[in-house]
């Protein structure tokens, strides 16, 4: 399970790297060139590398869920006396509830569609590709390098037209085709079990 959660959040990751707009940049219609997708690549390396030892690891992901059980304590402890009450863990549930409320509220105020957001169902499959992709020693760790050509590759992929640019169209594009391979791949998962019982 361990080894599943990191190949999601290290796939996830990868993923997200050639199709955002250039570094430095709001606008997600800026074309973004070569050079800046490593660059780009390179700070989001060093904000997964959390432990900072030059690779993406398991070691990382423990860092990582520390810092946010340190980060989830604080906020629990609204009186910052070094523990939790049950009085603050009731108000922190209850504003939760409040929060939720909220959101459906909003959700059924725009037409009801709500958004699958932090939801993995449909990328596990192509994270853990994508993570065997890109460590390419088989080290079960990412170097700089490897997230780098990693990214670089799906920078490549979606510069259509090999002018060393990947515009917004381009971006769309790319979006659209993995959004293809993520259906077609979820109908042929689909379809496996149906198979196995017909045996």
């Amino acid at each position: 399970m361990k080894k599943k959660l990191i190949s999601l959040t290290l796939g996830a990751a990868l993923i997200a790297v050639p199709v955002i707009a250039a570094p430095g940049s709001a606008d997600r219609n800026a074309t973004q060139t070569r050079t800046e997708a490593q660059a780009h690549a390179a700070e989001k390396f060093a904000k997964m590398d959390a432990n900072k030892d030059g690779k993406i690891d398991a070691s990382d992901r423990t860092v990582r869920r520390a810092e946010m059980q340190a980060k989830m304590f604080d906020r629990l402890d609204a009186n910052k006396d070094g523990s939790v009450s049950k009085a603050e863990w009731d108000q922190h549930s209850a504003d939760r509830a409040a929060k939720r409320g909220e959101k459906h509220a909003a959700a059924g105020a725009e037409g009801g569609k709500r958004g699958m957001r932090g939801h993995h169902g449909g990328r596990g499959g192509h994270g853990d590709m994508m993570m065997g992709r890109a460590d390419t020693d088989g080290d079960k760790a990412i170097s700089l390098a490897e997230f780098q050509t990693a990214a670089l590759a799906r920078f490549d992929a979606a510069d259509a037209n090999k002018d060393g640019q990947v515009t917004a169209e381009e971006r769309a594009a790319q979006r659209q085709a993995w959004k293809a391979k993520a259906g077609e791949w979820r109908a042929k998962r689909g379809a496996q079990p149906a198979a196995s019982t017909s045996e």
